[in-house]
């Protein structure tokens, strides 16, 4: 599948995030909008196959075709640049600076949501049709959803932020490592099946995505479910952010990069470098040794 080494994937990762911090507000905006609106339309998509089968597992099954979708066509979430920004500002690309990084993400943020919002009100609409009647069964799971992992956190004090924010970190180490997969082959299904894995792993264990909370509590909120926009901010959207910004640097961008990258490279022309001074040396003085034995005592060389 054209396997793409982790020497040569760093070095394309650090090139994504550097052609990323370069963008224009309005391409970041786009691209940002609609990432976070296909990803969205798929988390309604898996949320509606669990509901209506029962069967959770293959709602995670099937949830990655929005991620694929996205990335396929260049399209940007939170969760990645997260994780290639950083790269480029520590390789010390031209233009990749701690401004323009904390551009890129507040952009890339304020069109994820906008796109999350927009399948919000759209699947609100498609659920209650027109806030004519109740929810379907699948607009009451969404809303359980929103209680669950807001009031649910909160009602168990610090030990609730804290699995919170683990649950955080944990999600955006596997959909980093989903990104990364993007750029792991050199053809479509390589890609394909490098993103799902992850992906599929991370929705079905629950782990918390910023983007795709970003749906499912302003939809729960739509929809009536018992809890508050304070209750989604302070017990769900911000430490998941926070966790997701840990997740993916920690665990998935910056292991690659010092074992793989530039400071490896580094470190392996220093050991070079040192190696064969060593060998200058050991060669020197072996030449030097051999010129203070008188010539009397030396080995005669044999004649060929």
């Amino acid at each position: 599948m054209s396997y793409v080494k982790p020497a040569k994937l760093v070095t394309r990762l650090v090139d994504a995030g550097a052609y990323k911090l370069q963008l224009s507000t309005k391409d970041i905006l786009i691209r940002s909008y609609m990432g976070g609106a296909l990803l969205t339309l798929a988390a309604a998509f898996a949320v509606t196959v669990s509901t209506n089968t029962g069967q959770p597992l293959l709602g995670a099954v099937l949830f990655p075709v929005g991620f694929v979708l996205l990335y396929l066509l260049g399209y940007d979430l939170l969760t990645g640049v997260f994780t290639l920004g950083p790269l480029a500002l520590l390789d010390r690309r031209p233009g990749a600076t701690r401004k323009a990084l904390g551009r890129n993400w507040g952009l890339v943020f304020v069109g994820n949501f906008a796109g999350a919002f927009t399948v919000a009100v759209l699947m609100a609409i498609y659920f209650t049709y027109g806030f004519s009647t109740e929810p379907s069964a699948v607009g009451h799971a969404i809303g359980e959803i929103g209680h669950g992992r807001t009031v649910g956190y909160a009602e168990h004090g610090a030990g609730g932020m804290l699995t919170l924010f683990i649950r955080g970190v944990l999600c955006n180490w596997m959909v980093s490592t989903g990104v990364i997969g993007a750029f792991m082959s050199k053809n479509v299904l390589g890609k394909i099946v490098a993103m799902w894995l992850p992906i599929m792993l991370f929705f079905y264990m629950g782990f918390e995505h910023s983007i795709v909370n970003m749906f499912l509590f302003p939809s729960g909120l739509l929809l009536g479910a018992d809890f508050t926009l304070w209750d989604y901010l302070l017990w769900n959207e911000i430490p998941t952010v926070v966790g997701n910004l840990v997740g993916g640097l920690v665990f998935a961008g910056l292991p690659l990069y010092f074992t793989y990258g530039p400071p490896a490279k580094r470190r392996a022309a220093k050991k070079e470098a040192m190696l064969a001074a060593a060998r200058d040396t050991q060669v020197a003085q072996i030449a030097e040794d051999i010129n203070e034995v008188p010539a009397r005592d030396r080995e005669p060389v044999p004649v060929a």
